[in-house]
């Protein structure tokens, strides 16, 4: 079907507002209207998001739909200011976008909505507010939980990445507006956004516990809100993908899941592969809820998901082997916990006696790989042998049948510390029969939100507490011959941010027990996804490759282990690229420095140096920064300054000084 694409128009909100879009339509579709599918993000259509948009809302458009990609407010050319995520601000605009995208002559009135990451947000947060236009939703790599389950925290520690994306948010926001898109007040609206920029990593790390700023925006506060059907995706290397069951186990509405292999990359360019035709999959759930059309897609099981198999770790992974498999319903009663006792001889069936007791050095967590897997090189976690020299390291036997295991494995224990703040990493791992390590999930808990994460409690020195610790979902085959492998730990870096004093943990073995969630069967699902489809793509210009470098030294003097990540040109190694329609070229490099030494937590220190290019021949934007983290026992230290430049003459600097009480934390 030939589709027409309209390179910008104006929205404008009840308060004048102007929020920027771009729309792709089928060419009839102004005579015979079709329905619509929105994509509400801030990451700036004009060239932030186009390599991705073209070919996916293009595909879109060839299959009947009028495909809208807008920029919300106070991002890429849209007027106003963005204080911070999942505003109230941004839901009401969305509910207005709905609105207008349902009066035009080229809409059915029928809308549907997707996004990945933020856009999987906040499809579901504006679902919940049931705006009548919406009839049906597609979030991919997403979460019902911001506080457990997102970027800023993970079991009540404080995620490195919080650092991370704070500094990639400043890059984003001070992008420039285009002067081709809003005329001769670019560079005044421009400033005046710098002017307001707010320092977003200091923001998140305020709120050490999930409190009234969490709850906004975390759907799991009213499931029921949600009245429209949900089709939900998420990736085994991707780190939002405890939300997918969990959704399925308390949605209402009609809802599916599918959970493949890969990171944080749309399941059509999935990476690690095998990739699948995720927009086939998307169109089939549009026709059957936006058309009225009976694709099948209710017939489909409750989750679809594909259980890896085992291979030989490696921090870049192009391929995953492994098949799909289908759970009718969710939770599943073919599946069901398969207990193993921990003791001085390793995993079985017999309970431990005493206690043992560990404190990892500091550096435990260098063979983690990244929080969140996106495709780039040495992203993933390497041979675990690295870290299991710090851990307490529970074996089963060699298994003489496969383990085939998909959920949410889980840890009964009872421990006691040594401190009043202490931190639990667990690892499950496959031991190959060549001695590789390869980690299948883990779970990191900040030990004084043993109880929830709304009012922590500090721990008192030796008084035994029991707990019960979820790992991260996952679905994993353990074969013949290998053997499975629990591991305890006390720190993880560079995942998560150390606790002030480092803590010995003992562990009670006589009530140390892991259950985890075995399937029946293994028999592969019938259905096979697919291949990957796209529509037309970006014209565009690798002006040079760029270069991801990845790397953990240690300093036998000093102690200090210092993990870098160096994109040139590329933070997730694109490249430096022209888009060639609009001429206009990008460049991103990010450096990310962790230091820390073994035996002291507070020697913890973050750097993330970062630029980003943009323009045209006459009109060159650049944007510098640098941010800082470190620590006492009491406090977090973030500061850093960024500073904007065109053709070369700076126009703008901010400098910002944090000091955050630690809560517990």
């Amino acid at each position: 079907m030939a589709i027409e694409v309209i390179e910008h128009v104006w929205i404008t909100l009840s308060d004048g507002c102007r929020l920027g879009a771009r729309i792709w339509l089928p060419e009839d579709a102004r005579t015979a209207p079709v329905p619509a599918v929105l994509e509400y993000i801030p990451y700036r259509k004009r060239d932030g998001t186009r390599a991705r948009d073209e070919p996916m809302h293009g595909y879109f458009a060839q299959h009947g739909y009028a495909s809208v990609r807008v920029d919300m407010r106070g991002s890429g050319e849209s007027d106003g200011h963005m204080a911070d995520e999942y505003l109230t601000q941004e839901q009401d605009d969305a509910l207005e976008v709905l609105a207008w995208i349902a009066a035009q002559d080229w809409c059915s009135g029928n809308i549907g909505m997707m996004g990945k990451s933020w856009g999987g947000f906040n499809c579901l947060q504006i679902a919940a507010r049931r705006p009548p236009e919406l009839k049906a939703v597609i979030p991919v790599y997403f979460t019902d939980d911001r506080f457990r389950d997102d970027i800023h925290f993970m079991g009540g520690c404080l995620l490195n990445d919080n650092l991370w994306w704070g500094s990639i948010m400043l890059a984003y926001q001070s992008r420039p507006l285009d002067p081709e898109i809003v005329g001769e007040s670019w560079r005044e609206d421009w400033l005046a956004r710098i002017d307001a920029l707010p320092f977003f990593p200091a923001i998140w790390a305020a709120h050490q516990r999930y409190d009234a700023f969490w709850k906004h925006g975390s759907v799991q506060e009213d499931y029921s809100a949600i009245t429209c059907p949900v089709l939900a995706f998420g990736g085994w290397a991707d780190s939002y993908t405890n939300s997918v069951p969990r959704m399925l186990e308390n949605l209402s509405v009609p809802c599916r899941g599918v959970i493949g292999p890969w990171g944080h990359v749309y399941p059509h360019d999935g990476v690690p592969g095998p990739a699948m035709g995720w927009l086939q999959e998307a169109v089939r759930w549009w026709d059957h809820w936006l058309k009225g059309i009976d694709t099948g897609v209710m017939n489909e099981p409750k989750l679809r998901a594909y259980i890896n198999d085992a291979l030989p770790p490696d921090g870049s992974r192009a391929e995953q082997p492994g098949r799909w498999v289908a759970e009718a319903d969710w939770p599943s009663p073919a599946i069901t916990d398969r207990p193993l006792w921990l003791s001085a001889t390793g995993l079985g069936e017999t309970r431990g006696t005493g206690q043992m007791s560990i404190r990892s050095p500091q550096s435990h967590g260098k063979a983690s790989g990244e929080w969140m897997a996106a495709g780039v090189p040495g992203e993933m976690p390497t041979d675990q042998r690295l870290d299991d020299g710090g851990s307490l390291n529970f074996d089963t036997d060699v298994l003489e049948q496969a383990v085939e295991i998909l959920g949410r494995p889980h840890l009964d224990l009872t421990l006691t510390s040594d401190s009043p703040v202490a931190q639990i990493v667990l690892r499950l791992c496959d031991v190959l029969s060549s001695g590789e390590v390869l980690r299948v999930s883990y779970q990191v808990l900040n030990l004084t939100h043993r109880d929830g994460h709304e009012t922590p409690q500090a721990l008192e020195p030796g008084k035994p507490v029991k707990l019960r610790i979820a790992l991260n979902t996952c679905g994993h085959r353990f074969e013949p011959g290998h053997k499975i492998r629990l591991s305890i730990g006390t720190a993880y870096w560079p995942i998560v941010w150390p606790a002030p004093h480092a803590a010995t943990l003992s562990v009670h073995m006589a009530e140390a027990c892991l259950s985890l969630p075995c399937r029946a069967g293994g028999e592969t699902h019938e259905m096979t996804f697919p291949d990957p489809a796209h529509g037309p793509l970006t014209p565009m210009t690798q002006l040079d490759p760029g270069s991801v470098a990845r790397r953990s030294t240690q300093d036998h003097v000093t102690g200090e282990t210092v993990y870098i990540t160096d994109g040139v040109g590329g933070v997730f190694g694109e490249g430096v690229l022209r888009f060639d329609e609009i001429g206009t070229e990008i460049a991103h490099s990010l450096r990310r420095e962790l230091r820390i030494r073994d035996d002291d937590p507070l020697s913890a220190r973050s750097v993330v140096i970062q630029s980003y290019d943009t323009g045209r021949e006459g009109w060159r934007i650049r944007t510098e920064s640098h941010l800082e983290m470190s620590s006492t026992e009491t406090e977090f230290h973030i500061e850093g300054w960024l500073r904007v430049l065109e053709n070369g003459t700076e126009l703008r600097r901010r400098d910002w000084r944090e000091v955050i009480p630690r809560d517990l934390i």
